[in-house]
C-alpha cells in the first residue's frame, strides 16, 4: 500500500499524499535490489548511480534510504546527508549538505555535487560493541494509520496552523501521534518547515534513534526528526532536520 497524489495541495504544510501511512521498519536479510523503500544498504539506482558529494571538502555524503515516490510510475526518492560529530544534515536544505534525488528522470538539486559514477560513500549504521560501525538495511513497510494516532497527528498539525496564524483556534492533542509516516500533514516539533517554501509538498517524516540496543539504526537530529519534500512536479526533492 502506498499513498496516492492528492493534487491537491498547496506547499508543505498541506497533505499532497493521502493516506497517511505508518512507516515501520523490517531487516532485510540479504541486500535488497529491488526499487522499493528502505532504510541503509546501497542504492537501488533506476537512472545510474549519481552519489553527491560534500560541495567544499568533496566527501561523500552518506546514504540514509530510499523512499517510493506516490503514483503509478515506480519512483524512488534518494536521500544523501553529511555527517558531521553524529549530527546529521546541513544548517539549511540548500547548502549541499543534504541532498534528495529523485529518479528516474528526476532533476539534480542546483547546489548539489555529484561525483563520477563510480563515487560510493558510507551508508546507513548502527552502534555495535565498543561503538563500532555497524552497517545495516532495513525495508520500510507502510501501513494503514490506526485511527486514534493518525486523529493525533492530525491535531498536532492543526495546532501548528495555529500557532503560524494559518487556522482556527485548535487544542493541543493529549494522545501521542507517530513518529515515523509517510502522507498527510507534517508534524514539525517548532511549527515551521524551516527552509522550504510553498513550492514544495510533503512526502514523509522519521525521528531519529539509534542510542538503545533495539534501535534499528542510527540518526541524529538532535532529538527530532527529518522530513523530506517533492516538487509540485515530483522530480526534485528537499530534505530538512529539526528538533523541539
Amino acid at each position: 500500500m502506498i499513498s496516492e497524489p492528492t493534487g491537491r495541495a498547496a506547499g508543505p504544510y498541506d497533505a499532497a499524499f493521502l493516506p497517511r501511512l505508518r512507516m515501520s521498519f523490517r531487516a532485510a536479510h540479504e541486500p535488497v535490489t529491488q526499487p522499493v523503500s528502505k532504510f541503509g544498504g546501497q542504492p537501488v539506482w533506476l537512472d545510474g548511480p549519481a552519489w553527491p558529494m560534500h560541495p567544499r571538502t568533496g566527501e561523500p555524503l552518506v546514504f540514509i534510504g530510499q523512499f517510493r515516490v506516490p503514483g503509478d510510475e515506480v519512483r524512488l526518492a534518494y536521500l544523501f546527508l553529511h555527517e558531521e560529530g553524529v549530527v546529521m544534515g546541513g544548517d539549511t536544505p540548500e547548502d549541499g549538505e543534504a541532498v534528495v534525488l529523485v529518479q528516474p528522470a528526476g532533476r539534480i538539486p542546483p547546489f548539489a555535487a555529484i561525483g563520477s559514477p563510480g563515487t560510493r560513500g558510507r551508508t546507513l549504521w548502527r552502534w555495535g560493541p565498543d561503538y563500532t560501525e555497524v552497517p545495516v538495511e532495513w525495508l520500510t513497510d507502510l501501513a494503514p494509520m490506526p485511527p486514534e494516532a493518525d486523529a493525533a497527528a492530525t491535531a498536532a498539525a492543526a495546532h501548528s496552523r495555529r500557532l503560524r496564524g494559518e487556522g482556527p483556534d485548535v487544542a493541543f492533542p493529549e494522545a501521542d501521534w507517530p513518529g515515523d509516516f509517510l502522507g498527510g500533514e507534517a508534524v514539525y516539533p517548532n511549527n515551521l518547515a524551516f527552509g522550504i517554501d510553498a513550492s514544495w509538498r510533503f512526502l514523509c517524516q522519521f525521528e531519529d534513534r539509534g542510542e538503545g540496543e533495539t534501535d534499528p539504526f542510527f540518526l541524529n537530529f538532535g532529538y527530532g526528526s527529518g522530513f523530506l519534500f517533492l516538487s509540485s512536479d515530483h522530480l526534485e526533492g528537499r530534505f530538512m532536520w529539526d528538533c523541539s
